[in-house]
């Protein structure tokens, strides 16, 4: 195997991802999940266990990437628990990637697992409302503000600006399970319209069930590392080409504007760094735990205009033989969504990059495998977002 040297210049790529076992897991722990996924990404990279110098996890236990690093018999000297919820993923392969390319680490690790549906039906947990009720929060839940709630009323501000309807984010919803039903990891396969979305119990209006994301358990893994030991690779190298990060609000009363998400910064900011545009992009893999976050993501990460994300969706491009497939595994809405989901979007571009979707597979018009694929992740209430751009070759 090569040994990695020392530079400030090299190039990152993702060597092996994978997922857990998703869906319905009741015999499994968390930290089996995480090892389950880690050993997976190993044997898909080619590479050892021996060149991970680098872990990053969040979510599990008290000091989490000391604990999954101990579990997985990994003694790191570099490490990274950002915890921004969903975006968590999307920011710590930024991280990583950096650490990288400075010569801080040459492998690294990022790991998740979760048994957030087994533990409520084992009654080990119960479903949580909040995020708790201390500091600028003790602001907002006395009012029953749930998080549910906020992205609630976001989506009515949208409504209410641009004229977005119901129908146009339903749409979301059915093309994103019309891609899972090529996915045999997806829990939910069977076609819905936007009558049935419509027409569902209410949660939080104007959200319906099936405007929300699943409930799973799962985990995934992807290992980044060093051009140096692509060459010893299984797979063909994804290469990280551009990342951004941003952070924009926690209580509601801080929030500039409910139409915009952090991703229009974060967007900005990976694709000036990859030195592409959003034109670019073959497929794209957006954070969805409801409909409307993948629509206004979307816009804010420059596919269409401020406004124009209702009827950009409604057209069937997000289908995976549409002008830009998104969730092409049929995303948090009906693949899986056991929490912090933004891991799992790495996989699946990767994935569609590598030409290792199956009968999901994306295929550019003139027939090529796609190029370009963009990752983009959000965490509590649009509080946060992280965005990768990931291209072949």
């Amino acid at each position: 195997m090569a040994t990695a040297t020392r530079s400030t210049s090299r190039k990152v790529a993702v060597v092996g991802v994978a997922l857990s076992d998703c869906g319905r897991v009741d015999e499994a722990t968390p930290y089996a999940l995480h090892a389950q996924a880690a050993r997976r990404a190993l044997a898909d990279s080619g590479l050892g266990r021996d060149v991970i110098d680098g872990i990053a996890s969040a979510g599990l236990g008290t000091l989490a990437p000391v604990e999954v690093a101990e579990y997985l018999g990994i003694k790191p000297r570099w490490v990274d628990s950002t915890s921004v919820g969903g975006a968590t993923w999307e920011v710590m392969a930024a991280h990583a990637a950096e650490a990288i390319a400075a010569g801080r680490a040459n492998a690294v690790l990022l790991v998740y697992g979760s048994t957030a549906r087994a533990d409520i039906k084992a009654k080990r947990r119960t479903s949580n409302l909040s995020f708790g009720a201390r500091g600028p929060l003790q602001f907002e839940v006395p009012y029953g503000h749930s998080l549910i709630a906020k992205y609630a009323m976001a989506a009515r501000r949208h409504m209410h600006e641009y004229g977005t309807t119901l129908e146009q984010l339903a749409s979301v919803a059915v093309q994103a399970r019309a891609n899972a039903a090529t996915n045999p990891d997806a829990m939910f396969r069977d076609p819905i319209t936007v009558d049935d979305v419509l027409s569902g119990p209410m949660i939080a209006d104007p959200f319906t069930k099936l405007h929300c994301c699943i409930r799973s358990d799962g985990g995934c893994a992807v290992l980044l590392a060093a051009e140096d030991y692509v060459p010893d690779c299984a797979s063909e190298p994804v290469w990280v080409l551009g990342a951004g990060e941003h952070v924009s609000h926690t209580t509601m009363s801080e929030w500039d504007d409910f139409t915009v998400s952090p991703a229009a910064v974060s967007g900005r900011l990976a694709f000036e760094r990859a030195g592409v545009r959003p034109a670019d992009v073959d497929i794209a893999q957006i954070y969805d735990a409801f409909t409307y976050m993948t629509m206004v993501t979307l816009e804010d990460l420059g596919f269409c205009a401020k406004g124009e994300g209702g009827a950009f969706v409604e057209k069937g491009r997000l289908l995976r033989d549409g002008e830009l497939p998104t969730n092409t595994d049929g995303g948090g809405l009906s693949a899986q969504h056991p929490g912090m989901r933004g891991l799992f979007l790495m996989v699946e571009a990767v994935r569609q990059l590598r030409g290792q979707a199956g009968d999901g597979q994306v295929r550019r018009p003139d027939g090529d495998l796609p190029k370009l694929a963009v990752a983009s992740g959000t965490g509590g209430w649009f509080c946060s977002s992280g965005t990768v751009v990931l291209g072949r070759g």
